[in-house]
């Protein structure tokens, strides 16, 4: 009886684990497949936005070292301004603690690098990636953006922008290597299925607000 209630236990924790890596391989080729024509790598061949949608990250790790990500994030909307494909940035993060806040790490990290300060929009409400996507829209008014983050990271917001009828395309900046991101790419593999539970519950930003318009009414959310 023992033997066999173990193998029912074993049997029965196998199909869920199996289940589970199942779930998680189909959500990110779904959202990989959906996302995969809106991405660029390449400045010269990606379209004009009025807006890039920068996605917030810390300027450190927990270790006090450089964060790669945020550098190669601020490099990359540098060049989308620099080219021409954009003309506003709008910075999306965390400020939910008193002593973090990613949008002024990274507006400081802009203006060293020669962005104006009336080209730079903050967001302080994009907690997560869902927020900052949709709060670009209902907040800031952009029905059409440029997402700027990392390739992995682009994918997923790409697949909820398209979700939520918006026609955002995502640049990538530079990955790191596989082993400095390896926890990141964990979390994003499990990020990926969060999405479809969020767009099945149809989640919506913890905030909202007034909204804030960006740039002129004339140019709004036309390509260019």
């Amino acid at each position: 009886m023992k033997r066999q209630l173990i193998r029912n236990i074993i049997y029965t924790l196998s199909i869920l684990m199996l289940g589970c890596i199942g779930c998680i391989i189909t959500c990110n080729y779904i959202i990989d497949k959906n996302a995969a024509r809106y991405l660029y790598r390449e400045i010269s061949e990606i379209p004009g936005n009025e807006v890039g949608l920068l996605l917030g990250t810390s300027p450190k790790l927990k270790n006090g070292k450089n964060n790669l990500y945020f550098d190669h994030r601020i490099n990359a909307a540098i060049q989308l301004y620099k080219a021409g494909k954009i003309k506003y940035i709008l910075i999306s993060g965390d400020n939910r603690k008193k002593n973090y806040n990613e949008p002024e790490y990274m507006k400081k990290a802009l203006l060293r690098g020669g962005i104006p300060e009336e080209a730079i929009y903050l967001d302080y409400a994009g907690f997560r990636t869902l927020d900052s996507v949709v709060r670009a829209q209902k907040v800031f008014g952009q029905a059409r953006f440029t997402v700027i983050s990392q390739k992995f990271h682009n994918a997923r917001a790409i697949y909820i922008a398209r979700k939520n009828n918006i026609e955002a395309i995502g640049f990538n900046a530079q990955d790191v290597n596989a082993y400095s991101g390896f926890k990141t790419q964990i979390r994003e593999r499990l990020a990926r299925v969060k999405v479809f539970l969020d767009l099945f519950t149809r989640k919506q930003p913890k905030f909202l607000g007034e909204k804030i318009i960006i740039g002129s009414l004339d140019t709004l959310n036309k390509p260019f």
